[in-house]
């Protein structure tokens, strides 16, 4: 069974882990130094996110999501875990409720890329270099909700 519960700052250690398991499972294109480099980043992020959530499965933390301003800001699941539907679930409890939601994804990375589309996310942009200017395009995405046509012509 999955369950979600908010992260304390005790989880931090142990997120930053998964951080790392995922990304070096799904993010073929970062050198080790860039692993490091924006594992720094991380790091620094957690605590500064006002809607941090975990997933735990079976008692043992499997992934985490984060948003801010309807921006999924991160969302990563162990490597170890991925494929059980832990994803799913973070994001599920997150967009629940919201008619609009957002995520940038990096477009050498099929697998977040598919997984995203498997959810109705839709591109709608697009950038050269990520949020930190690093040379790693990134696809805007979006999803919308409960949006009916209003257009009664």
């Amino acid at each position: 069974m999955i369950s979600i519960r908010a992260a304390v700052d005790v989880d931090y250690p142990d997120l930053l882990e998964i951080w790392r398991r995922s990304v070096e499972a799904t993010h073929e294109f970062l050198t080790p130094e860039d692993f490091d480099a924006i594992e720094q980043d991380v790091a620094t992020y957690l605590p500064q996110m006002s809607d941090l959530r975990v997933a735990e499965k079976d008692g043992q933390l499997a992934g985490f999501i984060a948003i801010e301003n309807d921006t999924i800001e991160m969302l990563f699941v162990d490597a170890v875990m991925q494929g059980l539907g832990i994803g799913s679930t973070l994001l599920s409890a997150v967009i629940e409720g919201r008619l609009a939601v957002r995520v940038d994804v990096n477009e050498q990375n099929p697998s977040g890329r598919k997984f995203y589309a498997a959810k109705g996310f839709v591109k709608i942009g697009r950038s050269e270099v990520d949020g930190e200017g690093r040379p790693f395009p990134i696809l805007h995405l979006l999803k919308t909700q409960g949006f009916e046509s209003t257009d009664n012509e």
